[in-house]
Parts: structure tokens; C-alpha cells; sequence
């Protein structure tokens, strides 16, 4: 039924303004605003909604990830435009975990859902 069906996804935030500015200033991405929404422009045309919920409670899981070939220069370029990383059990002192699977680090955007930047092989 839905197999030629182009889906996307979406997720809420509290704030729109604030999610525009650190998804397109911050990350570096292409948003666009309309009917009060976001849709970030992601690259291989990924289109992802961003929309405002009164009562929006933040993702505790990954919603967002961002592939990477080098995850030490990104952590860097990011910590410098001001993103803090989690300290989950296991990471580093960048906040990288190593141990399981491809490198990865995460961190969360002004509403509180929860991205990750990890390294592509």
C-alpha cells in the first residue's frame, strides 16, 4: 500500500523560532517555515517536519542522526557553535562512545529531543 509512498518524519519542539535558529544556524541546515512549521531540508532528500506542541515533551530516544566521516572534527565544530554533548556512561571526554558500534555522540536541541552525530566507516 504505501510502498511508493515518499514518507517523512516529524517531531515536536516547544519553541519554534528557537528550534529555526539551531537547526539552520547552529547544525547548518536548510529550514524553511510555513503554516507556523518547520521542515528541515536534510541532504538525499529527507525531508524532516518540525512542529510546535503546547505540551511537547521531549524525545528521550534518538530522533535525528547525523552521518559523519570524521566524529572528533564534528564533536569540535559543534561544541564551538555552542552544542554541549551527553556524558553517557562509556563516552570519552568529548562525550563519544567508542566501545559499541560506529562511533557516536549525542546531544540535544533547545527543546530536548535527543540527535546524535556518529562516524560512517
Amino acid at each position: 500500500m504505501f510502498g511508493q509512498t515518499k514518507a517523512f518524519s516529524g517531531f515536536s519542539v516547544d519553541d519554534i523560532p528557537k528550534a529555526k535558529q539551531f537547526y539552520g544556524e547552529t547544525l547548518g541546515l536548510r529550514v524553511s517555515e510555513e503554516n507556523g512549521m518547520l521542515t528541515l531540508h536534510i541532504a538525499g532528500d529527507r525531508d524532516t517536519l518540525v512542529y510546535p506542541k503546547d505540551d511537547h515533551t521531549p524525545a528521550t530516544f534518538t530522533i535525528l542522526n547525523f552521518p559523519v566521516d570524521d566524529i572528533d572534527s564534528a564533536v569540535d565544530q559543534l561544541a564551538a557553535r555552542g552544542v554541549s554533548f551527553e556524558r553517557y556512561e562509556g563516552a570519552d571526554e568529548k562525550g563519544v562512545m567508542r566501545k559499541y558500534g560506529p562511533p557516536i555522540a549525542w546531544f540535544k536541541d533547545p527543546a530536548g529531543n535527543v540527535l546524535a552525530v556518529l562516524q560512517e566507516d
